[in-house]
């Protein structure tokens, strides 16, 4: 049986949507942007500061699910410009230093959600 996660801790969804679904030992995580909990407005200080906030945002999601990067198999990245790849690829690299790094694929779209630079979004496994 499917399972709606939602933590304070992320961004609530502005849609009909769900912040993840955790279906037995999986976890699917709605993309996610750089719109900061605490005070609902987005991260617009730069490509890495956005990409940080992004990666929190996963993170909360992953401990409401009792998960973590580790049982992260797999990200999607979507980008509003190819050309902050490097940046947010080294961003988010540090939530998989000494960890098996999941599979991904980046691509670049023509706009995303409250027009942001980048939304990223995860598939977990317990193990």
């Amino acid at each position: 049986m499917k399972e709606p996660i939602l933590t304070k801790n992320a961004p609530q969804p502005i849609g009909p949507y769900n912040q993840a679904i955790k279906y037995e030992n999986m976890l699917f995580v709605s993309g996610q942007i750089p719109l900061n909990p605490e005070n609902g407005k987005l991260v617009e200080s730069g490509i890495i500061d956005e990409t940080t906030q992004v990666m929190k945002n996963i993170e909360a999601i992953l401990d409401e699910s009792n998960m973590s990067f580790n049982d992260i198999v797999k990200t999607t990245i979507f980008l509003k410009d190819m050309g902050n790849f490097s940046d947010v690829n080294t961003e988010y690299g540090k939530s998989f230093e000494d960890l098996v790094p999941p599979a991904r694929e980046t691509v670049e779209v023509s706009k995303l959600p409250l027009n942001v630079n980048v939304e990223i979004s995860c598939i977990a496994i317990k193990k």
